[in-house]
């Protein structure tokens, strides 16, 4: 018995819409097109998946996952450097991608798949086969550097491993251990960039027209939208290039400034939908692996529309995650729709063995 989701899709297409059409204002004509034709490819592999199905994906799980390891270890001695990291791989006369992306998904599977065989007990060698399923994935893409994806796969990951469940001393140890370590491991092998990411988090107005701009132009933005926005095409901030990365990173501020707080309240109004909708979708499963697998979707998608938004309001540190379905980006914008179909299919075939 075949049963599907109503709202997903049409929650789904509404925030494309919203994304495509802030494009249109924030970034050249080339930009967009070149967006309309990856949302092209992005509905044929929707398509497949939905012919595909849970079943016959799923049997496949550790296949996509070695490959997408085999990706990123290509990356490594192939890759093109963009923005400051080898992220991009050009296979032929193909378009370029980023492996990472691909990752996320395979790592949604494999560990739907673990979890459910190998719950977290009490014994701490019970995290051994999640951390190792996480951190060669993670490994390879720090290594790019790219900490934003290695974020995503490291939240991704945790929040995964939170669902399945796991003893509450396990979680106030875990907090222990990063409190000490942030300061004492992590920040002292951070790049000189990236903790002055951190450093701008913590007092934009320190460096204003070095690395707190881009932080303090998006609020700039944000603010002067008011309740209605200035109207399509008629921000100052956006339309004046003083918004950097206004069609990918810094697309929020574009939208809060032309459509103002109506727009921006509308946009999140329509991703609490689409979350709401992926909560229920897992709740409706009886298989574990199922509800996995939907709540990974979850994980991935709210986790990047938490830190996108985040940062462009000063509240979280510049990573360059971008905001999904609305952030110009053919292999984020891919991967995302072919992660929310993932999710519709295994809640269509909930029923089926």
């Amino acid at each position: 018995m075949i049963q599907r989701e109503l709202f997903l899709p049409p929650i789904t297409i509404l925030i494309l819409v919203v994304g495509l059409t802030t494009l249109s204002s924030a970034a050249p004509g080339g930009e967009l097109r070149r967006q309309l034709l990856y949302l092209g490819v992005a509905v044929l592999a929707c398509g497949v998946v939905y012919w595909l199905g849970r079943a016959r994906i799923m049997r496949y799980t550790a296949q996509i996952y070695l490959a997408a390891l085999g990706l990123l270890v290509l990356t490594q001695f192939f890759g093109t450097e963009v923005n400051g990291a080898q992220s991009w791989l050009y296979i032929g006369p193909l378009p370029g991608f980023q492996p990472s992306e691909l990752a996320k998904l395979a790592l949604i599977m494999v560990l739907a798949v673990s979890l459910r065989k190998h719950p977290i007990t009490q014994n701490p060698l019970s995290y051994l086969r999640p951390l190792v399923l996480i951190g060669l994935p993670m490994g390879l893409i720090v290594l790019e550097p790219d900490l934003g994806t290695a974020i995503v796969l490291l939240a991704l990951g945790a929040g995964m491993i939170l669902v399945r469940g796991v003893p509450r001393w396990h979680v106030a140890l875990c907090v222990v251990l990063i409190l000490v370590a942030a300061p004492t491991v992590v920040w002292p092998n951070l790049q000189a960039h990236q903790q002055a990411r951190v450093v701008t988090f913590l007092n934009p107005a320190q460096d204003p027209q070095g690395s707190g701009y881009q932080v303090i132009q998006a609020r700039i933005a944000i603010g002067s939208g008011s309740l209605w926005g200035k109207g399509y095409k008629q921000g100052t901030q956006g339309q004046l290039g003083f918004i950097p990365y206004r069609h990918t990173d810094f697309i929020f501020p574009v939208l809060a400034e032309e459509g103002g707080f109506v727009a921006a309240a509308g946009l999140l109004l329509l991703y609490g939908l689409l979350f709401w909708r992926l909560v229920n979708m897992a709740v409706e499963c009886s298989n574990m692996t199922d509800q996995l697998a939907i709540i990974g979707v979850l994980t991935l998608i709210g986790f990047q529309v938490l830190v996108n938004i985040g940062v462009t309001l000063g509240l979280a540190p510049v990573t360059g995650i971008t905001l999904p379905l609305v952030s110009h980006g053919g292999t984020s914008l891919i991967s995302t729709l072919v992660a929310l179909s993932f999710a519709y299919v295994v809640h269509r075939d909930r029923f089926l063995d």
